[in-house]
């Protein structure tokens, strides 16, 4: 491997640049070793080149891999959770049907690296569809007027649920990862489990999860019957799903930067192995330098400053009774503010139907900081402790 593979790594700010040559010396040397003892990267550069796959902005441009310049401003990633059967154990996770998009995510780092937000679709949102190409060459798939977003997979893979958010938002999106069940427990059993807070017991025959209230690690595939939970937690719906994934997931990035994982290249290494196999990335993921580069800027955000929010939405009745859909007045400002690179904070902590705060009786009251979101702002901030209810 050279030098050149790694191009994409973020330079230092100017009072640390020393460490740049110094950091990308270690990654490459790191790496090389590992393709040395036992043609790892060989291993890991053929997987990435089988898992890309072409995604589109709105206005039909394909995007590449990107240049040191796109890495060091605002990065916008699509993570979807699929719920695919396929080679999975269809009697293990219930019964087989079409792949859905079970979990989206759009993911927005701001080009001052001073906050990252989180914003979480329910997968009963109902949208409208664009037409989306096909990927196995044929005719395009239709644009469809009102569909429900998660079923958008269908018409074009992952690449159209890309399609359909940026579509929605008006962000322009240019990296999507996707994972499947798999996916999701062996990168769960590499980090060593992530320790959840629950606040009252949780039984769902669905998902086969049964905690009782207290402190749990997960790891495999309880973790993975916890991040799918709904009818174990609050009002049984996907909103109280999301607020439940929000109090895994806040755990789990406080434990990749308490260890340096995200800047480890032996862990992201790891990480990325557990997962390719069963994992589906955009070509402009397709790169180490991008990858690790990309680990590296999420990393540079204080935990208080990575915030994950819920969609607004509004419950929807008559024949789509069950569904929901955008609330757009709320809506349209976070996809604004995403857009134009603003920073995204909540006042306080509000999580939600399915999870609540721990209270921390020696903390302090802090005023709200003057470009808070309005008080309807659902969600909470990495640093901040909550538990599934």
């Amino acid at each position: 491997m050279t030098n050149s593979e790694y191009q994409f790594l973020k330079p230092e700010k100017p009072k640390r640049r020393w460490l740049k040559p110094v950091v990308i010396s270690v990654v490459v040397a790191l790496v090389a070793g590992l393709a040395v003892a036992g043609g790892g990267v060989v291993w890991v550069l053929s997987r990435l080149a089988a898992a890309g796959i072409d995604i589109y902005s709105t206005d039909g441009e394909t995007f590449d891999i990107p240049t040191a310049e796109e890495i060091n401003g605002p990065i916008n990633m699509l993570l979807i959770g699929s719920d695919t059967r396929e080679g999975q154990g269809s009697t293990e996770y219930g019964p087989a049907g079409a792949e859905l998009a079970d979990v989206m995510i759009l993911l927005h780092i701001n080009q001052a690296r001073t906050n990252a937000v989180a914003l979480s679709f329910p997968r009963d949102l109902m949208v409208a569809m664009p037409e989306c190409p096909n990927p196995e060459g044929g005719d395009p798939y239709p644009a469809k007027e009102y569909v429900q977003i998660n079923s958008t997979i269908k018409y074009g893979g992952p690449a159209c649920t890309l399609l359909t958010v940026q579509k929605l938002t008006g962000i322009r999106i240019p990296y999507l990862a996707m994972v499947d069940f798999k996916g999701v427990i062996e990168m769960t059993s590499e980090i060593g489990g992530v320790t959840v807070c629950v606040a009252q017991d949780i039984n769902d025959d669905y998902t086969k999860l049964y905690l009782e209230a207290g402190e749990h690690t997960l790891m495999g595939k309880q973790a993975l019957a916890f991040l799918r939970t709904r009818h174990g937690v609050g009002d049984g719906s996907d909103l109280s799903r999301i607020s439940n994934q929000q109090v895994y997931l806040t755990s789990m990035v406080r434990k990749l930067k308490d260890e340096g994982a995200l800047t480890n290249p032996f862990t992201m290494f790891r990480l990325g192995t557990a997962a390719l196999e069963n994992m589906t990335l955009s070509k402009s993921l397709t790169n180490l330098g991008v990858m690790f580069g990309i680990a590296r800027e999420v990393n540079d955000v204080d935990l208080d400053k990575i915030v994950f929010l819920k969609l607004p939405i509004y419950g929807l009745t008559g024949e789509y009774a069950g569904r929901v859909g955008l609330a757009t007045e709320r809506a349209n400002l976070l996809f604004e503010k995403i857009a134009a690179d603003e920073e995204l904070v909540l006042a306080k902590a509000n999580p939600g139907s399915g999870a609540v705060v721990e209270e921390d009786p020696t903390a302090t009251a802090e005023p709200a900081p003057e470009n808070a979101l309005p008080d309807w702002a659902q969600g909470t901030t990495a640093a901040t402790k909550s538990c599934s209810k």
